[in-house]
């Protein structure tokens, strides 16, 4: 007796939902789970876990991490990341980049500059990209014991950007300025702005609710060298926040500090850094660079910290 059209072609379809749910839902998982233990593959199909000196989990060499105290204090016998905008940092469920481009120079300065905690300030308050690079440049230097001098930054480590106010000429330019006024330096929190006079006109600080927008908004580069101590990657983050790598001349200007708190030679941390630094990938794509957990989990079980 033969079976209905409907019938038949309800059967074929259970019979193909079979054979594809067989396919995809057991043979398809097994063959990968089965090429995931051979060897040399095994471990990155676990997430490529690094163990630490004490033989415990301690990450992963895919993911960054910061190697900071509870205050957010960089700890001085490890080698620091480069900084991340994923959540409050390194976090693998908020990766995320700022999305702030070279263009973003002028601060959004607080109501309160004494209560910089305050909820409104919080809410209303931005450093600029480049006032977060400078900021940044700033305290590395000071970590490491070298200039954090940068194109277009101040000494007290924001932009160094005026608005110059006064009549345009037909080019859109403030050819003899009424008022000269530093953005990002605000008053009550500077002394006094890092350039005196611009032009013959004095400078002065910002004060926070009022708008220089009328104004040329005009970077000055300083007097900072062409290439900074401070290598770009310490001051930027990646575009996913979760870059566990930095460039090997960020971890060379590391080793003198890391060595003084380990109590060792500088030698022996430059050696470590060379055991852990990469070439480019296939030999031309992109720039060397160091797994910065693995470099502090060798230093931890070859030269371990002893506070």
């Amino acid at each position: 007796m033969r079976l209905p059209i409907w019938i038949r072609q309800h059967l074929a379809a259970v019979r193909a939902l079979l054979v594809l749910t067989v396919i995809t839902g057991v043979i398809y998982p097994l063959a990968v789970w089965a090429v995931a233990q051979i060897p040399g593959l095994h471990d990155q199909a676990e997430g490529s876990m690094i163990k630490g000196a004490d033989g415990k989990v301690v990450g992963s060499r895919l993911i960054g991490q910061a190697f900071t105290d509870k205050d957010g204090n960089p700890l001085k016998q490890y080698v620091q990341s480069r900084p991340s905008n994923a959540g409050t940092g390194y976090d693998p469920t908020s990766t995320a980049a700022s999305n702030l481009g070279p263009e973003d120079i002028v601060d959004t300065l607080p109501k309160n500059p004494a209560k910089k905690a305050d909820e409104i300030t919080a809410k209303t308050a931005r450093d600029s990209l480049l006032t977060q690079v400078c900021s940044r440049s700033k305290a590395v230097g000071e970590l490491e014991g070298v200039s954090g001098a940068r194109p277009f930054c101040t000494p007290g480590g924001v932009g160094a950007v005026l608005s110059v106010i006064g009549p345009r000429d037909r080019s859109g330019h403030v050819t003899r300025p009424t008022r000269v006024v530093s953005v990002n330096e605000q008053c009550g929190v500077v002394t006094k702005p890092f350039l005196a006079t611009y032009k013959g006109v004095a400078v002065e600080c910002a004060k926070a609710g009022e708008d220089y927008s009328a104004g040329e908004i005009t970077p000055i580069r300083g007097s900072a060298p062409a290439e900074p101590r401070v290598p770009a990657d310490a001051v930027t983050a990646s575009g996913s926040g979760l870059d566990p790598h930095i460039s090997p001349a960020y971890a060379r200007l590391q080793a003198p500090r890391v060595a003084q708190a380990r109590k060792i030679a500088v030698a022996q941390v430059l050696s470590a850094i060379k055991d852990n630094e990469d070439g480019r990938t296939l030999g031309f794509i992109g720039e060397g660079r160091v797994n910065v957990l693995q470099l502090n989990v060798e230093l931890d079980k070859k030269y371990p910290f002893r506070g």
